[in-house]
């Protein structure tokens, strides 16, 4: 597996360079630097037809910072922020992630190479507490070593398209804040809103047979290499144009929640929906999400929007996943697309 990453990152050059590559790294920065980065370049040449950023200039180039984001795919999200940190010459993130994903040694050594940390799943809850508190503790000590940090704002990807930050996340976060207020103690953390957006997500057809087992509120059994496969058609199917937005929280919107006479759990919910207000604002709307809105709600509201060759475009894709047989899913699949515009109309 790492000689096939490699062989994709450096076509042109043949195992006697690659090594010398390698052997040149003597640190995870030059790793990432070195090989990760053509990685995730090649990546963005050969699965996408555009990758831009914003708000990325308006960072300090000496400051950590914890980057909240929203979450559609395992692998990319993180690795297309660190290339846009990188291109801004910013401080690159170690990045949560579940422990459930790395179960191949090859991507659990991949995790570690890359800045990594894992997130324990399937513990009691007595294990939880406990797991928790010292991921507190961690996230606390690396940004106070000037190392930024990545997570989800929530357990797991958005599967629907409905960007929503668990409560319990800052919950997590503000385990180690003593007798500080959750509020002020999270205000220290220099929380940075992310709205990552594809304009056609990879997996889309791997996350239906999930929503459609939720619509009919029925279990749903993830299969044995279902996570993998997710990674890999991630990582190499046509995503068309990517784009990462970057929002900020002024230390108003704290002190507005600080002031309010609500109890601490009450107050981390009105925060979890701030920063939800800010990456539904921030989130780039793409022509697949206006196209999928107006079919969804059978409208042409945002018809001025996009060609027919876009919308011709979405809906052979479409076609391709929904099959007759699978008409159920259908709204689901329209839903994941139009979700980001119906949360941003609702900020108005």
């Amino acid at each position: 597996m790492f000689k096939a990453l490699l062989q994709f990152t450096f076509p042109e050059k043949n195992p006697k360079e690659i090594v010398a590559i390698l052997k040149s790294c003597h640190s995870i920065q030059d790793f990432q630097a070195r090989v990760i980065y053509h990685s995730v370049a090649k990546v963005i040449e050969k699965s996408t037809e555009g990758f831009s950023t914003s708000g990325f200039e308006e960072l300090d180039r000496n400051q950590s910072y914890l980057y909240l984001s929203n979450h559609r795919d395992i692998i990319l999200d993180t690795s297309f922020i660190n290339f846009a940190l990188m291109n801004h010459e910013q401080i690159m993130t170690a990045s949560a992630i579940g422990d459930n994903l790395v179960k191949k040694s090859f991507l659990l050594a991949l995790s570690k190479l890359t800045r990594n940390f894992l997130v324990q799943r399937s513990l009691t809850p007595r294990e939880m507490l406990a797991s928790s508190k010292n991921l507190s503790l961690y996230i606390q000590t690396l940004l106070a070593s000037k190392q930024s940090i990545w997570m989800a704002q929530r357990e797991g990807r958005t599967k629907d398209g409905d960007d929503r930050t668990q409560q319990g996340v800052l919950k997590m976060l503000a385990m180690n804040r003593g007798k500080e207020s959750a509020i002020s103690y999270l205000k220290k953390l220099r929380i940075i809103p992310v709205a990552i957006s594809y304009e056609f997500d990879p997996t889309d057809i791997l996350k239906m047979p999930e929503l459609i087992a939720k619509s009919e509120d029925l279990e749903y059994r993830k299969t044995s290499n279902e996570d993998f496969n997710s990674m890999m058609r991630g990582a190499l199917g046509s995503k068309k144009r990517v784009h990462i937005s970057l929002g900020t929280l002024p230390a108003e919107v704290y002190d507005r929640i600080e002031a309010k006479p609500l109890s601490e759990n009450d107050k981390l919910l009105e925060l979890a929906q701030e920063i939800d207000r800010c990456v539904h604002a921030i989130y780039k709307l793409w022509p697949s999400n206006l196209v999928a809105y107006d079919l969804y709600h059978n409208t042409t509201t945002y018809a001025h929007a996009y060609t027919e060759k876009d919308k011709r475009a979405f809906e052979r894709r479409l076609e391709r996943r929904i099959t007759p047989e699978t008409e159920v899913g259908r709204e689901n699949f329209l839903l994941m697309y139009a979700n980001p515009v119906i949360n941003k109309n609702n900020l108005s």
